[in-house]
């Protein structure tokens, strides 16, 4: 049921907690104003939506929330529109205030070995960002063990989540919408976020926005860059992916390229844990440190791919080779040897790593070149390439691709190094990004049951393969196990119109 709120002034913009604007009143502005004052909501399409002051019971925007039940619900459920303009007539006195509407978001992020959880309002402001690291088991694993992992998550996840809040001075009330990553991912990752992001939004009444991964990574970059606008090409690099993808518009995707194997951050997790590095820190800062004191010409490694006219990438083949210059040179490759060897050995090491990581980011060299010649086919208008991911914090890989967007007259776009691997941060504003569109879904029940079966996406394309882009290296990972994001919202878009 709906509720009605008398506007005689307004002073609802204070109750709303808007950041007011004042607007010059016109003569007639205050003459076309009503007895009783009205909103105007300004949507996305710029278009304004009138709506009596005296009688707001209901606001469909996007096909969600039909009515209002209480002043907090009115707060939160108008917070992502981009403005409200007030038009009051005080005994023929009029005026008119614009007030920019504030959300403000709590991101989840449990998709692999990172327990994170940040707050982040829509004007940019990170509030608080909260990560728990899982290096211990890194180290003592090799590698992500799922399980493991999950239990680790498991421990924490309510912690953190309570350390943001309380490192951001905000109650549960405060917020506007909770976002959580749902894919892709591990599976049993994903899970303990997303059933910590639904009993918080249940208990709490908020919406909740299910987000993307890989988009979250190349949508961090609008964050800390405000003047980056769509459309921007996107390399994505991490442990678990190689993704190049042209960003049309929010949720408008084309992959570019994708890797049929392994990705750049295992290969590098892998080349470091035979080199026999210390993995606390993670295998790619390690290997990155002991290359700068090698010969990265030492060793004729192969560049992956060269008869591959396309923009995927494989390391499968190039891992092959740096293990067999390991055992050619008898190295030790036992855990964190790296400490207690002799300098002649250490320059056997660092040799390997130099080598290993020039032709590594010369792989992503060539495939750069050619995803930005195929992006500025499709959309000239590109001035930007954005990478990020956690092995985007890696400056060889930074000062190589720099070089690339030089000779093509782009424009590097790269979040800090805290904001390149897993984080809340990036979910919160991808959260935030599609929460202005209307884009989330309402508030889940207060008392899920224990077995309810989650909407956990561990293989997800962000977009739809480009037509020159598919590979036929029969290596290359085809199944799905479900539609890509770009596909989804434009389904949608076509269904509600």
């Amino acid at each position: 049921m709906g509720v009605s709120f008398p506007l005689a002034s307004v002073s609802l913009l204070s109750h709303l907690r808007f950041i007011p604007i004042p607007i010059t009143a016109s003569a007639s502005a205050s003459a076309s104003a009503s007895a009783s004052s009205w909103l105007l909501l300004c949507l996305r399409n710029g278009s304004w939506r009138r709506k009596h002051a005296a009688a707001v019971t209901k606001w469909d925007h996007r096909h969600h929330y039909s009515s209002f039940a209480s002043h907090s619900l009115l707060k939160q459920r108008l917070s992502h529109s981009v403005a409200v303009r007030i038009r009051y007539d005080n005994g023929g006195s009029g005026g008119e205030e614009e007030a920019v509407l504030m959300s403000t978001v709590l991101g989840i992020e449990t998709s692999c070995d990172d327990t994170a959880a940040a707050i982040v309002c829509s004007d940019g402001r990170i509030l608080s960002e909260v990560v728990s690291s899982q290096t211990d088991l890194l180290s003592r694993y090799g590698g992500v063990a799922p399980k493991m992992a999950e239990e680790a998550h498991l421990q924490v996840i309510d912690q953190v989540v309570q350390q943001a809040l309380e490192n951001a001075n905000l109650k549960e009330t405060d917020l506007s919408a909770v976002a959580v990553t749902i894919g892709p991912g591990l599976s049993l990752c994903l899970r303990v976020g997303v059933q910590k992001a639904r009993r918080f939004a249940g208990k709490f009444r908020l919406p909740i926005i299910g987000v993307h991964h890989m988009e979250a990574h190349a949508l961090v970059a609008r964050l800390v860059h405000k003047e980056l606008e769509f459309p921007f090409l996107a390399l994505l690099i991490s442990g678990g992916h190689n993704l190049l993808i042209l960003a049309r518009d929010l949720g408008d995707y084309v992959q570019l390229g994708t890797t049929i194997d392994d990705a750049i951050g295992e290969a590098f997790d892998k080349t470091a844990r035979w080199l026999g590095l210390d993995m606390r820190r993670g295998g790619g800062p390690a290997l990155e440190e002991l290359a700068r004191e090698g010969d990265p010409h030492s060793i004729k490694f192969s560049v992956p791919m060269k008869q591959h006219k396309d923009c995927n990438f494989s390391y499968a083949g190039l891992k092959t080779q740096v293990r067999m210059a390991i055992e050619s040179r008898n190295i030790n490759t036992e855990k964190n040897v790296i400490s207690s060897i002799d300098c002649e050995d250490r320059k056997a090491r660092a040799d390997i790593a130099a080598s290993f990581q020039r032709v590594a980011v010369l792989h992503l060299e060539e495939r750069c070149e050619r995803a930005i010649e195929w992006a500025l086919g499709i959309e000239p208008s590109i001035t930007s390439l954005v990478i990020s991911g956690g092995v985007a914090s890696n400056q060889y890989v930074r000062l190589r691709l720099d070089d690339v967007v030089e000779r093509n007259d782009l424009q590097l776009v790269c979040p800090p190094p805290r904001l390149c691997t897993d984080n809340g941060v990036m979910v919160a504003w991808t959260g935030i990004e599609h929460f202005r569109l209307g884009r989330f879904d309402p508030p889940p029940p207060e008392d899920e049951q224990e077995d309810t079966v989650f909407d956990l996406r561990p293989r997800w394309p962000l977009g739809e393969e480009y037509a020159e882009g598919r590979s036929k290296a029969r290596s290359l990972k085809r199944a799905r196990v479900h539609p890509s994001l770009t596909s989804i919202i434009q389904a949608s878009v076509k269904l509600h119109r």
